[in-house]
């Protein structure tokens, strides 16, 4: 599968490869292009502006991607009219909850079929450009229990790739979904951002921020960033409205 990408790729584009990266403008994302660049690849990245209360991160997405000289897209879809999420909907985010969830436990700030979504999004786009891989800053370590980010749902989205985009049955081309954060725990993530030059201070993380884009300090995802960098032994950029962790 690796061969077939990288001849599809090298004829459409001369010696570079491409690739679609879901750039959210947290920290992951923004980890996952810098992993995408260093592997050569030549990057479009794509974020979503799908009604979340959290918007700031449309802004860091875009800082990042102007920063990194890369073509960036932000495709509008309202996932507000689903509902049945704490980033979506008139439902109070959860704050100070302990790490040491189980990750049978999916959290109110599950979106429904948010992931799900955005690949079938990124792959439409993958097409267009003849770009065979797809990068996804997913992960299964350090992570809020989410179902769409697990090993068995990013194989089961590949799979089901290479069998409804015409390149795939024409065999011009095979998609994969590369999500090289998976198996990383978030102090392995920074250490690797670091190393590879991510400038985490034009990042936003917080799912609830305070007007004007002051990261809460107290969601799950701002309290998984301070322990990251707190276990990295490295200063965590971001001001919080609140530091207690």
């Amino acid at each position: 599968m690796q061969t077939a990408n990288h001849m599809t790729n090298t004829a459409a584009g001369g010696t570079t490869r491409k690739a679609v990266v879901l750039l959210s403008g947290g920290l992951d994302s923004a980890t996952t292009l810098a992993v995408a660049r260093a592997e050569g690849y030549e990057c479009f990245s794509l974020s979503f502006d799908y009604g979340q209360r959290h918007r700031y991160e449309l802004e860091a997405a875009g800082r990042i991607a102007r920063k990194a000289g890369i073509v960036h897209r932000e495709m509008a879809i309202d996932l507000r009219a689903l509902g049945g999420s704490a980033l979506t909907a008139d439902i109070d985010v959860p704050k100070n909850h302990h790490h040491n969830h189980h990750h049978d436990e999916i959290p109110a700030t599950y979106v429904p079929a948010r992931n799900t979504v955005f690949l079938a999004c990124a792959l439409g786009w993958a097409e267009v450009l003849e770009a065979g891989d797809i990068f996804i800053g997913v992960n299964a370590v350090d992570y809020s229990g989410y179902p769409d980010c697990r090993p068995e749902f990013i194989q089961a989205f590949e799979t089901m790739a290479n069998l409804a985009l015409r390149a795939a049955v024409e065999q011009t081309m095979r998609f994969r979904i590369q999500t090289p954060l998976i198996h990383l725990s978030k102090k392995e993530i920074i250490g690797k951002g670091i190393s590879l030059g991510v400038d985490y201070a034009e990042t936003h993380s917080c799912y609830d921020p305070a007007p004007g884009g002051l990261a809460c300090g107290q969601c799950d995802s701002c309290r998984l960033r301070k322990k990251g960098f707190s276990e990295a032994g490295i200063a965590d950029p971001t001001p919080y409205a609140c530091e207690s962790s």
